[in-house]
């Protein structure tokens, strides 16, 4: 089984459904932890309408869908905030594909589409119930920092100099597809 990276638009099917996936979760685990209940349905069908990510569209985003063995498991998503800083967001791996590499893969595809990009360095906030976000994030080398935005639901913030050395190649032209 393996992983393979691909650039797709924004609003692709897999992608719809891979958006879908993540805000379900993080919603339900807000609400679970803090009123004890699942995200109501009409609440969930409204902010992903509101929230579709035309923002990950090129030429200043791009939407990466990973799949594991040919079926759509994860997303990262890139966008530029200015000509030298990029934003992660939207990294997530459907929960029966966790623990197979995937996630690291998907950051570093977002690196090397930074980097393509001309960022020198990306962003990203999170939650604070988000261990595993925020515990992949550092061994990754992402360092928290001070907020960089002034999200609702933000509650740390992280940060990764890319440097300005050339582009490195990945083994596998997936990665810039």
């Amino acid at each position: 089984m393996t992983w393979t990276i691909t650039a797709e638009p924004y609003d692709s099917p897999a992608a719809a459904a891979l958006w879908r996936a993540y805000y379900t979760e993080v919603s339900d685990r807000w609400y679970l932890l803090h009123e004890g209940r699942r995200t109501d349905p009409g609440e969930l069908e409204r902010e992903i309408a509101a929230n579709p990510g035309a923002e990950l569209a090129p030429p200043a985003g791009c939407l990466l869908v990973g799949r594991y063995d040919g079926t759509p498991a994860g997303t990262a998503g890139i966008r530029l905030l200015d000509a030298d800083t990029a934003e992660l967001t939207r990294v997530f791996v459907l929960p029966e594909r966790r623990g197979r590499g995937g996630a690291p893969l998907l950051v570093a595809a977002a690196e090397v589409r930074a980097r393509l990009l001309g960022a020198r360095r990306i962003v990203l906030d999170t939650r604070g119930d988000l261990v595993e976000a925020r515990a992949l994030y550092a061994r990754l080398g992402y360092t928290e920092t001070a907020p960089h935005n002034t999200e609702p639901y933000a509650e740390h913030w992280f940060r990764k100099e890319l440097g300005s050395d050339p582009v490195p190649v990945p083994e596998s032209a997936d990665l810039l597809s």
